[in-house]
C-alpha cells in the first residue's frame, strides 16, 4: 500500500513530544522530510522518526518544493503558523497546524480562505477534543441532555507552571502567554460543547503581576523576568449573540489552589457538567439532586483498563482518515479561527480598557 509522505516543519518540543510519536503509530504514513531553522534539531528528528532517506532542511520553502510530500505538520512558533500553512496549501499539501491557529484573526481567516480556494484539508491541533471525557461530554451535549447551555466556564489555570524553554515568553513570536497557550484549549473545548460560535462581545483583563518575582517555586525552575514579555494571567467575559455567557480564566502563575487546565464547566436548562473531579454530570432525578460520573476508564478485567489511543494519536488518525477515506474532521478550521478571533479580542479589550463588539 502506498504510504502518505509527510513533512514536519518545526522540530522542537511539540513536534518531538506529540506529532512525530503519534505519526509513528499510523501505518499509512511515513515522515520523509524535516525542517527547522536549527538544522541540528531537524537532523536529530530525522534520525529518531524519519525514513532512511529522509531529508532535512533549514528553509521550509525548499521542503515545500518536494511534490511527493502530501501533508505538512506545522509545529513552529505561533508567529509563522499562518505563513507556513498557507504556503503549504498553495504547494498542494494538506496541513495539520499546531494550536493556536494563528497569532491574529486576520491570519487565521486567511488560512480558512486558502483552504477553500485550494481544496486542501486544514485542521488545527486541539487534541483535547479527543480525550475520552471530552468525547463523551460532547455527545451528550449534542443529544440535548444538558438542554440549552446558557452559562459556561473555560478553565486553564496553573499555580506555578510557566514554560521556561523555547519562545513561550516571547510576545513577538507567540502573541501572548497563558491565554494563547492554554486558554485556547479551554475556550475551544467550551465552544465545541456549546456548539456556539456566534459572539456578541468580549471584555478582557490581562495581567503581568508575578513575572518580575524571583524564588518563584515554578515547576520548571525560575523564569528570567527580562525575557518574560507576555502576561502571567488573563480573564474574559464573553457574551454570545443568544446572550449565553462564557467565563474564561487562564494563568501560568497565579496565587490560587483552584488549578486545572483544558477543562470546561457547563450549565444548561436540563443539567450541568464539569471536569473538576473527572467528568461529572449534575442533574435532578426523581426530585433529588444527582451527580453522575461516567466510568470512562473501566475495562472490566484486572489486566485491562480500557484505555484507548492517546488523544494526540486519535487526532492524527482523524486527520489522515479525512485524507485517505474522506472522513470528517473533528476540528474545523472555521471553529479554530473563531477561537483565535476571541483571544485577539481579549487582548485588545484589555489594552483599550473597553468591551469589544463583534
Amino acid at each position: 500500500m502506498k504510504k502518505i509522505k509527510v513533512g514536519i516543519i518545526g522540530c522542537g518540543g511539540i513536534a518531538n513530544n506529540k506529532h512525530m510519536p503519534s505519526l509513528s503509530k499510523i501505518g499509512e504514513v511515513e515522515i520523509v522530510a524535516f525542517c527547522d531553522i536549527d538544522i541540528t534539531k531537524a537532523t536529530k528528528a530525522a534520525k529518531d522518526f524519519g525514513e532512511k532517506a529522509a531529508k532535512v532542511y533549514e528553509d521550509y520553502k525548499e521542503l515545500l518544493k518536494d511534490k511527493t510530500i502530501e501533508t505538512i505538520h506545522v509545529c513552529t512558533p505561533n508567529k509563522s503558523h499562518s505563513e507556513i500553512s498557507i504556503a503549504a496549501m498553495k504547494a498542494n499539501k494538506h496541513v495539520m497546524c499546531e494550536k493556536p491557529m494563528a497569532k491574529t484573526s486576520k491570519e487565521a481567516w486567511e488560512m480558512v480562505r486558502v483552504a477553500k480556494e485550494t481544496g486542501k484539508i486544514l485542521t488545527i491541533g486541539y487534541q483535547n477534543r479527543f480525550r475520552a471525557d471530552s468525547i463523551y461530554l460532547q455527545k451528550i451535549c449534542q443529544r440535548g441532555d444538558l438542554g440549552e447551555i446558557y452559562m459556561a466556564k473555560a478553565h486553564a489555570i496553573r499555580r506555578r507552571a510557566v514554560p521556561t524553554w523555547g519562545v513561550f515568553l516571547n510576545e513577538d513570536e507567540q502573541g501572548g502567554g497563558p491565554l494563547i497557550d492554554i486558554g485556547t484549549h479551554a475556550l475551544d473545548l467550551t465552544l465545541w460543547m456549546m456548539n456556539n460560535y456566534k459572539v456578541k462581545s468580549v471584555k478582557g483583563s490581562v495581567y503581568r503581576k508575578l513575572a518580575d518575582q524571583i524564588d518563584t517555586g515554578n515547576v520548571w525552575g525560575d523564569w528570567n523576568p527580562k525575557e518574560y514579555t507576555v502576561e502571567d494571567s488573563a480573564f474574559a467575559f464573553i457574551t454570545m449573540e443568544d446572550l449565553s455567557t462564557v467565563f474564561l480564566e487562564s494563568s501560568w502563575a497565579l496565587n490560587t489552589l483552584e488549578i486545572g487546565e483544558a477543562q470546561t464547566s457547563l450549565c444548561g436548562t436540563k443539567a450541568g457538567a464539569d471536569m473538576k473531579d473527572g467528568l461529572r454530570i449534575n442533574t435532578v432525578d426523581l426530585g433529588k439532586q444527582t451527580v453522575i460520573k461516567p466510568g470512562l476508564d473501566a475495562g472490566g478485567v484486572a489486566f485491562y483498563d480500557g484505555t484507548e489511543d492517546k488523544p494526540e494519536v486519535l487526532e492524527a488518525k482523524c486527520f489522515y482518515n479525512a485524507i485517505i477515506n474522506g472522513g470528517e474532521l473533528v476540528v474545523m478550521p472555521e471553529q479554530a479561527a473563531m477561537v483565535t478571533q476571541i483571544l485577539e479580542a481579549i487582548y485588545e479589550s484589555a489594552a483599550l480598557g473597553k468591551t469589544i463588539e463583534f
